[in-house]
């Protein structure tokens, strides 16, 4: 299986710089997203499927918005360009979004969770993303800030996993040196703590990398907490948002891919 994997990871990988400064194009309105070209959902070897989940009527929701959309679509297709652009990989120029009860979560691999601090988990559900991440499925959990969020999260993943610890990822994990050596990783904000009016509190200062693995190793659910990697795909064409932190949100989600394609 290492063999393989390794050959596979070698075709996806192009001959390239390691800087993201070559990722350009034109610079979007505020609210717009990356038009559809006509073969959107063409089919591809990776997909950015996003999963569609409730929040609880305890949590509400600011004029009806839900959490799980935060940054789409814009994120998804600024990322999926940048995957495009970055590397080999054969990608689906449209996100998917993948609904919380419904088995069509087993047709894609790699599944991203926005803003999980919010979320609710039925023992359904739960029981489906189990089966789901054990038969081999990835997730990639992002922009959970602070305690409650954090416990909050954990409610949700107990129910998923509740034998199943969260460790602290190690710069020596394999996931961080995948395609790019990511022994340096800071915060990657979000546009609230930038230009906007939002303070980093004590338990949301330190971003942590963090995971749940199988009982071979294998890392099923990785956790950016206490940091908002969506939102740096989201205004990667901005000059208004940092480069370096765009940089590394990039870098941090082709890892992603790649890990959970070849693991």
């Amino acid at each position: 299986m290492k063999v393989f994997a390794y050959i596979l990871m070698a075709g996806l990988l192009s001959a390239m710089s390691c800087s993201l400064l070559a990722f350009q194009g034109r610079v979007f309105e505020e609210d717009e997203a990356p038009s559809l070209p006509l073969n959107g959902k063409q089919n591809a070897e990776w997909t950015f499927a996003r999963l569609h989940y409730t929040m609880g009527n305890q949590f509400g929701g600011f004029h009806g918005f839900q959490r799980w959309a935060a940054d789409y679509p814009k994120a998804d297709r600024q990322f999926e360009m940048g995957v495009r652009r970055l590397t080999r990989l054969h990608t689906r120029p449209m996100e998917q979004i993948v609904d919380a009860d419904s088995n069509e979560i087993f047709n894609w691999p790699w599944i991203y969770v926005e803003d999980a601090g919010w979320w609710t988990v039925s023992e359904a559900q739960a029981a489906r993303m189990r089966e789901y991440l054990l038969k081999g499925g990835f997730m990639m959990i992002d922009d959970s800030h602070g305690d409650y969020e954090w416990d909050n999260f954990m409610r949700g993943m107990q129910l998923i996993f509740p034998d199943r610890s969260v460790e602290d990822l190690q710069d020596k994990d394999e996931i961080f040196h995948v395609m790019y050596d990511l022994d340096e990783r800071f915060q990657i904000p979000g546009t609230r703590y930038i230009w906007g009016t939002r303070m980093y509190t004590h338990d949301s200062r330190v971003p942590k990398w963090r995971a749940i693995r199988d009982d071979n190793g294998r890392i099923m659910v990785a956790i950016c907490h206490n940091s908002d990697v969506g939102d740096a795909w989201e205004w990667a064409d901005s000059p208004r948002y940092p480069e370096r932190d765009a940089s590394l949100a990039y870098r941090i989600g082709i890892n992603y891919i790649l890990y959970g394609m070849t693991h």
